[in-house]
């Protein structure tokens, strides 16, 4: 499920707990190194980014890490500075927060910061992300579809994440939202992939190994298309259900 890299993943599917016992962030500061973890916390998946690196800055020193930095990009080219590079190149950990996860990769995509998160990853940091940063993550990224409805391939939109996590895809808010459908249609048009279906306040920590383990308090659903052995896909209507 993973290429061989010394780091760690933290997938979160969105709305974790940051006021009550703090598990899931609480165990990414812990993963990165505690009290000597230096980390940096990625905004860029939205216009509130400054507001949201800050808070969720404050709240991992509170949770005990000394070092922590902001990085928030509006475009590609500040993406390329070499500045941010120094700033990655010490992280330990790395976290994304929530927005938009084709505003994430649009901006990020073939960067500098993307080159250096991945080099922070491959040499053993953890890289941990809510919402739309969990989407990111994966090869095959769900950008757009319908939640409660049943999915059409006309108004199920994809595009490439930032690959740290091979031959899945992840879907976020999962049970809250009633995903279930979308995550069976994207697996069924890529049945070569794992789908992740991750509950709010819930994670799925993912070893060096390729192995994973849940924290949190719902659970993740995991759709194995590898085994699917008829598929009419390529035959339904566009708009069809």
């Amino acid at each position: 499920m993973g290429e061989k890299v010394q780091g760690r993943l933290l997938i979160i599917g969105g709305a974790e707990d940051r006021q009550g016992e703090c598990r899931i962030l609480g165990e990414f500061v812990a993963l990165a190194g505690g009290p000597e973890a230096r980390l940096v916390v990625i905004a860029a998946a939205s216009r509130e980014g400054p507001a949201l690196g800050r808070e969720y800055s404050l709240l991992f020193r509170e949770l005990g890490a000394r070092a922590v930095d902001t990085i928030y990009v509006e475009s590609r080219q500040e993406a390329n500075v070499a500045r941010l590079v120094k700033v990655l190149a010490r992280a330990s950990g790395v976290f994304f927060t929530g927005g938009d996860q084709l505003r994430l990769t649009s901006l990020l995509g073939g960067t500098l910061v993307e080159r250096e998160v991945r080099k922070a990853y491959e040499g053993g940091a953890i890289i941990a992300g809510t919402s739309a940063g969990a989407s990111a993550m994966s090869d095959t990224m769900i950008v757009e579809g319908p939640s409660d409805d049943p999915p059409q391939r006309c108004t199920l939109k994809m595009a490439p994440g930032f690959r740290l996590l091979r031959e899945v895809v992840v879907d976020q808010h999962f049970a809250q939202r009633g995903r279930l459908g979308r995550l069976l249609s994207v697996v069924a048009q890529n049945p070569y992939i794992l789908g992740l279906g991750i509950d709010e306040d819930t994670a799925v920590v993912v070893e060096p190994r390729g192995w994973f383990r849940v924290i949190g308090s719902c659970t993740v659903t995991v759709i194995d298309g590898r085994s699917i052995q008829l598929s009419n896909v390529s035959e339904t209507a566009p708009d069809a259900p």
